[in-house]
């Protein structure tokens, strides 16, 4: 079994290469090639955390094209003060046509990076051509591949950085002051309504129970990402910029079982089912256009998705051999 740490993930999965394989999964799942059953929540409420199971298969014409893998991730509150990740998680790739396991990977890592490709791939979908600034809400792990997916998709100039904790958003500019890995200048922002004020592309990921900014502080055609919050009772954007959005997700299905920032607006009566435009495999097929005109505001809202971590761990394990990355432990 190959053994892929956090820092291997990193190296073989790279951001642009982390959206080529977002949009390969985004499509397969709209194709219905994919079999991912409902994650399962487990609380472990002595803790103050959850465990959430993952598992995907996807089918393809040949074995090397199918990909099978379970992640196990745990978000556990309590973590921070023991000087842990909030997040911890494992991906277990397994060989499709035996279900021998073959490789572990760091889920953390891969989570993070995934999560962002996916913005990415949203972003390179339906967000203006002629985008220059991003306003990032957030300061965590997110945040930093945000900060990559943004840049890979678009020439970014500036992003503006907004959290509730500042002292986090000094620490993230030190950090990539002066590396050519973000060309973009990194800005601390007073305010939500500073961070928006030029805001072409508004990325949220935070753990926010209530909307993070004002709907009229938006610029016409902005195009937002939101992948903070994964249960009903969490939302990240105003109901007002869900009703005039156009609204992408990841699946519909799990959008409506998973997304506050649209199944609140729905229990309120200011949208119906009918609202999504579209899951983003539709348009990575060309099944639904995108954005219609420079002044539409854009909405990609994200839960997550198992055939995320399935396709990118394969992609991950296919550029390790090739980098020879990782360590081989007898099984």
């Amino acid at each position: 079994m190959l053994i892929l740490n956090s820092a291997d993930v990193r190296e073989a999965l790279p951001m642009r290469l982390a959206i080529d394989a977002m949009k390969q999964a985004f499509a397969a799942f709209s194709s219905g090639q994919v079999i991912v059953p409902p994650r399962i929540h487990l609380p472990v409420a002595p803790h103050s955390g959850v465990s959430l199971i993952m598992p995907s298969f996807v089918n393809g014409d040949r074995t090397t094209e199918q990909s099978l893998a379970v992640k196990v991730v745990s978000l556990f509150d309590g973590n921070q003060a023991r000087g842990l990740a909030r997040i911890q998680a494992a991906v277990v790739v397994l060989e499709p046509d035996t279900g021998r396991p073959i490789a572990l990977l760091d889920g953390a890592m891969l989570t993070a990076i995934r999560t962002a490709a996916a913005s990415g791939a949203a972003t390179d979908l339906l967000a203006r051509r002629d985008c220059r600034t991003v306003a990032l809400f957030g300061a965590g792990v997110q945040a930093i591949t945000h900060l990559f997916a943004m840049c890979a998709v678009r020439p970014i100039e500036k992003i503006f950085l907004c959290s509730r904790t500042p002292s986090k958003v000094a620490a993230l500019i030190a950090e990539f002051a002066g590396r050519p890995a973000i060309p973009a200048e990194l800005i601390a922002a007073e305010s939500p309504q500073q961070a928006l004020t030029a805001a072409d592309i508004v990325c949220c990921t935070t753990t926010s129970q209530m909307p993070i900014f004002d709907d009229a502080d938006l610029k016409p055609g902005v195009h937002i990402n939101a992948v903070g919050s994964f249960t009903p009772s969490a939302r990240e954007v105003p109901p007002q910029t869900v009703c005039r959005a156009l609204v992408v997700v990841d699946s519909r299905h799990a959008a409506w079982d998973e997304a506050g920032d649209l199944i609140q607006p729905l229990q309120a009566g200011l949208i119906g089912r009918e609202h999504i435009h579209a899951e983003l495999g539709e348009l990575v097929l060309g099944r639904k256009a995108g954005r219609s005109d420079d002044q539409q505001v854009t909405f990609f809202k994200s839960v997550g998705l198992a055939v995320q971590d399935a396709i990118a761990a394969k992609f991950a394990l296919e550029n390790a051999a090739r980098l020879k990355l990782g360590q081989e432990v007898a099984w």
